[in-house]
């Protein structure tokens, strides 16, 4: 069984299914070799060097269609409310739905396939990809293996860009909250006004958005069709998942009423898993991350 990350093999895959085997064949050869000899990424590009039949390596460099501002600022507020996806990249994980998120966007954060790698070498071989940008493809693997967020900047965002603005984004509506709550502890507190009443005096809230508040679960409209997104919900997966089943019972007690307390066992303890991991994560990404 593979040891590599997800996204990893995601990629090799992506390599392996190019039709011409020889070639890729050659460029492993060439990675494996060393003839790799060296790989920088300068802003959305990949720039690298590899050593061939000349006296001087060729020159290298790969690209991926960058996505538009607006189509970032829908992945990150998406990204921003699943409390999940922004624990794992904190982490430097990369959530394994994360094609969700860009789907809703109608874009893919994987190329479908080679074709949509663009690449140039300085050698003199016509056909693409060369041995020699098949060697960089095997090498980028172990590169977003050590830095998932390597294929975003591809996409035209660093990780710095998006960490920044998914704290932002979540503490924007910590801080909306907050300030509609803290009207409980002004003068008219001890009034018959409700906090966000006591919210629009203070000039938190507008009277605007007092009436948005009290209207907020009210919808007398017809919803338009093409403006509803289904979204897959976000993963479940807790540390129970990870420890895989827990054996609660000893041999001399496995009966089925044994069997029967174990499961609504794990079922609680599933439920608070969920519960305690989201708050966890919820209070971490507001404390921010020190640079």
């Amino acid at each position: 069984m593979s040891d590599r990350e997800w996204w990893t093999e995601q990629w090799l895959d992506l390599i392996n299914s190019y039709r011409f085997k020889k070639r890729l064949e050659r460029g492993w050869k060439y990675a494996r070799e060393g003839n790799v000899l060296s790989i920088e990424f300068e802003g959305q590009k990949v720039i690298a060097q590899v050593r061939g039949t000349e006296a001087e390596p060729y020159q290298l460099s790969l690209w991926l269609d960058t996505f538009s501002d607006e189509d970032w600022k829908y992945v990150t507020e998406t990204m921003s409310q699943r409390a999940i996806f922004s624990a794992k990249l904190l982490a430097g994980e990369m959530p394994q739905n994360i094609e969700d998120v860009f789907a809703v966007a109608g874009q893919r954060l994987f190329p479908f396939n080679l074709s949509d790698i663009h690449s140039q070498c300085s050698c003199p071989d016509q056909a693409n990809p060369c041995k020699h940008i098949s060697a960089v493809y095997y090498m980028l693997g172990d590169r977003f293996s050590d830095d998932p967020f390597l294929l975003f900047q591809l996409r035209g965002r660093t990780k710095q860009q998006i960490l920044t603005q998914l704290r932002q984004l979540r503490s924007k509506g910590e801080e909306d909250i907050a300030t509609v709550d803290s009207g409980e502890n002004s003068p008219l507190s001890n009034s018959q006004s409700s906090p966000y009443q006591a919210a629009v005096e203070k000039g938190a809230v507008t009277n605007s958005q007092f009436s948005k508040i009290q209207q907020f679960w009210e919808y007398n409209q017809q919803l338009e069709s093409s403006l509803v997104v289904i979204v897959p919900p976000p993963t479940t997966e807790t540390i129970l998942d990870i420890l895989g089943p827990l054996n609660l019972a000893t041999d001399a007690d496995k009966t089925s009423k044994s069997a029967s307390s174990i499961e609504a066992a794990m079922q609680y303890l599933d439920k608070v898993y969920q519960d305690v991991s989201q708050q966890a994560v919820i209070a971490a990404l507001n404390r921010g991350e020190a640079d």
